[in-house]
C-alpha cells in the first residue's frame, strides 16, 4: 500500500529511515546495485521526496489480513 513520506531519521546504524504518513518507518538506503537512491545521501535530496509514495509493507499485511 503506498503511503507517503512525511519525515526521516537515523537509526542506531546510522541509516536513513523513511517516516511515512501512516506512522510506520522505512529504510531509504543508498548503496549500489541493491540499492540505488543517491538524493538521501542530502539535505536537499531528502526534501525533494518528502510527500513521494512508497509502497509500506506494514500496511499491505494489514490490508491481507483484514485488519484496519
Amino acid at each position: 500500500m503506498k503511503q507517503a513520506i512525511c519525515g526521516y531519521h537515523k537509526d542506531q546504524e546510522d541509516d536513513w529511515v523513511a517516516e511515512l504518513e501512516c506512522g510506520h518507518f522505512q529504510h531509504v538506503r543508498h548503496k549500489p546495485p541493491f540499492f540505488n537512491r543517491p538524493w538521501v545521501e542530502t539535505l536537499e535530496g531528502r526534501k525533494t521526496m518528502l510527500g513521494s509514495e512508497l509502497n509500506c509493507v506494514k500496511c499491505e499485511e494489514k490490508s491481507s489480513n483484514g485488519i484496519n
